[in-house]
């Protein structure tokens, strides 16, 4: 074992050695190769209809050695990808070649490569974004009845309605609500099922991997939380908004695993109480039910709580601190833009909201509802959570 790690090692240093000398033939045989083509559109064509690694591969057989060293899956191997990355880059430097440098970066690595990549293109983008808007304090809302379905609920008060599927009496809860969060400026947004998406549209065309969801998370629930971190950051809360799949590629088990990693969250942020779980709303599957309030002139996507209990018999002693909690936004909400929640639903379930005293579930919109009418809505959601922070 130690005898393999050795001349593993080894060959890495001899490749490297070779390698840069080896970029400079390449190099002087491109540069004769480019005036023979004559001109700059055919060598480009040329260079990427190549195989660098074959050119490699005659000419340094030492690499071939190499990767049989390397034990590796089928899947594409690391030390091709790198090998064509520096020698790309090295080319793009020598020729200043910048189209052929970006197509390298997205048209060379397959499956969760180009995921990642796009993901992290969307993330620099929404940083980079101007966020030079005005949220009214109050607005002239209508709920849009067209895809819709009707509200029901079981308990009001106060014109908060709850929709309790559990066996515990609330109302007293509801109406003395007034939860005080300790840690006003932290917030922790995660997804246990990051890969929910919603009807493409024109501005959001994208190809779902499923039945209303995909992998591309610049297309998912995941994208509607960047909206919401990005809004809540300009009230000047601190964000910790965490992306990771939890429903891919197995969506049983989904709040275990979404579980962890909140704990992990935790460790680090053990005075934080705002838990946000970001959903869309899983009733149906198809875009006929698709819940829209017009706030203003905007078109925006529902949204509501869903509450877990110790109704299970899991132990969960802080729910009805949820419930208060819940209660207090929606208050702020139905006060501020009416129509914006829908009622709140009570479950047995506590969907890993034993955590803190703040925890909750949040679904924007449907599958009927497309991706700008979710991420409309975040300005308004945060201008709400903002008030009950205060």
């Amino acid at each position: 074992m130690i005898t393999v790690i050795r001349l593993k090692d080894l060959i890495k240093y001899i490749v490297c050695i070779i390698l840069i000398i080896l970029l400079l033939s390449l190099g002087i045989k491109l540069v004769s190769k480019k005036e023979e083509l004559g001109n700059r559109d055919n060598f480009l064509s040329q260079i990427q209809n190549s195989s660098f690694l074959g050119l490699l591969k005659k000419e340094m057989p030492l690499i071939s050695n190499y990767e049989e060293v390397e034990v590796i899956s089928e899947t594409p191997k690391p030390q091709e990808k790198k090998l064509q990355k520096i020698l790309n880059t090295e080319l793009a430097i020598m020729y200043n070649l910048e189209e052929y440098s970006e197509i390298d970066d997205t048209k060379l690595e397959n499956g969760e490569d180009n995921i990642e990549i796009a993901n992290n293109k969307q993330e620099e983008e929404n940083q980079n974004e101007g966020t030079n808007y005005e949220v009214p304090d109050k607005a002239d809302t209508e709920v849009i009845e067209e895809h819709n379905i009707k509200a029901s609920f079981t308990d009001e008060n106060n014109g908060i309605q709850v929709n309790n599927q559990t066996k515990y009496n609330i109302l007293e809860t509801i109406s003395n609500a007034n939860y005080e969060v300790k840690n006003k400026d932290k917030v922790i947004i995660y997804h246990t099922h990051t890969c929910e998406s919603y009807t493409s549209s024109e501005a959001f065309p994208y190809e779902m991997t499923g039945n209303y969801r995909t992998t591309d998370l610049n297309y998912t629930v995941s994208r509607v939380g960047d909206e919401l971190e990005k809004y809540l950051k300009e009230y000047g809360k601190t964000v910790i908004h965490d992306k990771t799949y939890h429903d891919y590629p197995a969506y049983n088990g989904s709040y275990g695993r979404s579980l962890s990693t909140v704990q992990n969250i935790l460790k680090d942020n053990q005075d934080a109480e705002i838990m946000i779980d970001l959903h869309r709303d899983a009733v149906g599957s198809s875009n006929t039910y698709g819940p829209t309030v017009k706030i203003g002139e905007e078109t925006c996507a529902q949204v509501m709580f869903v509450i877990g209990t110790d109704g299970s018999g899991l132990y969960h002693p802080n729910w009805r601190k949820n419930l208060e909690f819940a209660v207090k936004v929606q208050k702020i909400a139905n006060d501020m833009y009416p129509g914006l929640f829908r009622p709140i639903i009570l479950r047995n379930s506590r969907y890993n909201q034993q955590l803190t005293n703040a925890t909750t579930i949040i679904e924007v919109g449907a599958t009927g509802n497309t991706l700008e009418q979710c991420t409309s809505s975040m300005k308004y959601l945060a201008k709400v959570l903002d008030e009950a922070m205060k």
